[in-house]
């Protein structure tokens, strides 16, 4: 029998689940993760949310694919869930899929399958969560089948229902499966869904919040640490280890994209991560990263003087930044948006560019955006035409990137939106240049060495 959404109310496991829990496998659905489990009342509050959203038709996700680490070389590990996948189950099952029947005018219905236990297959790669109790238990969901049977199940559901929901991605050409269900004919209609689960996962809730709070403040560890340690001479990518060093002592499983660690002339590249190049003397470094904490990311930039001192020309290019960046995120406010931010930035910095930049206004050598949606991924999902509303993290991070000087000046920070305006969620990291002048000098005391005056 298909599992129906209990009401709030009726919310609660039944004893006998939990009393499973108390006697669980090893296996959990974020086995050893310093995040923990999402909260069940927390999945099961998503997957209702997106089954109103749906009204009526048949969704569909699959988990994420196990990579080949003979062939695409991973840098973490072999295996990192589907964002979308995740928001709604919390587990990190493997060949699993996920089915969510919505009906109009009665409960919707949760299917999950998951892979059968494989003793042999567990001595190379560990327990998995199988079907039982246990995955109930971790999810919320009560109808829980063997994988082998999941073609076949969700064939007659689809064949069963007018509208099928499926992530219209690259990943749906790829699998067969899925082919055979959307790009042949198909005698209802068929949808995206990935806007369906973007329009959910831009309003962060309590457990995201706290897992991005987290990560952010992992991040701005690392970016003291980083700024601290520092002087001329040392490589870029010894910058990178100190960075994540801390990023993996303070819990954080993964980066949440590659490192950014650019001097001199390299400072200058927005998305340069070769960090190759020792540092010099008179350099300024732009660090741009973030931890991955619970499946959620941190984007945090900071740009420092490698000799302890900004020279007259950085520190003025420097202030010219900063102020547009508070100007960006005084701004940030429910109503606002992510186009709204970029002019009223870009405004401020093209009227107090005064002669910083020569006959040029300094907004002409800032060629990106302000600002992007932050969550499981750093450049999160979510339409950018949309209003804030609490619950929205968005990144303030305007710019100015001068080749011809080797100088290049990014200051970035994570927001969230509030009912009442706004919380910088990364002031852990400093950004005034007093202050990192200040930290600098106190990093190279520790070490020995005399601060630049």
């Amino acid at each position: 029998m298909k599992s129906r959404l209990p009401s709030p109310r009726a919310r609660r496991l039944p004893p006998a689940l939990l009393l499973c829990l108390a006697f669980a496998l090893p296996v959990h659905a974020q086995d050893g993760s310093p995040a923990g489990p999402v909260p069940v009342e927390r999945l099961e509050a998503r997957r209702e949310a997106l089954l109103r959203r749906i009204g009526s038709g048949v969704a569909i996700l699959k988990s994420a694919e196990v990579k080949d680490i003979e062939r695409d070389y991973p840098q973490d590990s072999d295996f990192r869930q589907d964002n979308d996948f995740f928001y709604l189950t919390g587990t990190e099952a493997q060949e699993a899929w996920l089915v969510l029947v919505a009906h109009d005018s009665a409960p919707g219905e949760v299917i999950l399958f998951l892979p059968a236990r494989d003793s042999a297959a567990e001595r190379w790669t560990g327990p998995k969560l199988n079907p039982g109790p246990e995955a109930a238990a971790l999810t919320g969901i009560t109808d829980i089948r063997e994988s082998s049977r999941a073609e076949e199940d969700i064939r007659r559901l689809a064949r069963g229902s007018g509208r099928l929901l499926v992530k219209l991605d690259e990943r749906a050409e790829q699998s067969d499966f899925i082919r055979s269900l959307v790009f042949s004919p198909y005698p209802g209609k068929v949808e995206d869904l990935r806007p369906y689960l973007a329009s959910l996962r831009v309003i962060k809730d309590d457990d995201e919040l706290r897992r991005i709070r987290r990560s952010i403040e992992i991040t701005t560890d690392a970016q003291k640490a980083a700024i601290r340690a520092a002087g001329p001479g040392i490589w870029e990518y010894q910058i990178e280890a100190i960075i994540e060093s801390t990023f993996r002592s303070e819990g954080a499983e993964r980066v949440g994209f590659p490192s950014i660690v650019g001097s001199g002339p390299n400072s200058t590249t927005l998305h340069y991560d070769k960090n190759r190049r020792q540092t010099a003397e008179g350099d300024v470094v732009v660090t741009d990263i973030g931890s991955e904490f619970g499946y959620y990311s941190a984007d945090v930039t900071r740009t420092w003087p490698v000799s302890g001192k900004f020279s007259p020309r950085q520190r003025a290019l420097y202030d010219l930044v900063l102020a547009t960046q508070q100007t960006g995120i005084d701004s940030v406010r429910p109503g606002m948006t992510v186009g709204g931010l970029n002019r009223i930035a870009r405004a401020y910095m093209r009227e107090h560019s005064g002669s910083l930049c020569g006959e040029k206004t300094c907004d002409l050598y800032w060629p990106h955006g302000l600002s992007h949606w932050l969550g499981m991924d750093v450049h999160d999902v979510g339409d950018y035409r949309q209003g804030f509303v609490p619950g929205m993290i968005v990144t303030v991070e305007p710019g100015i990137y001068i080749p011809a000087e080797n100088i290049g000046i990014r200051i970035e920070d994570d927001v969230l939106v509030t009912a009442s305006g706004h919380e910088v969620l990364s002031t852990g990291a400093p950004r005034d240049p007093a202050q990192i002048e200040r930290l600098m000098a106190e990093g190279a005391r520790s070490r020995g060495s005399k601060p630049k005056r």
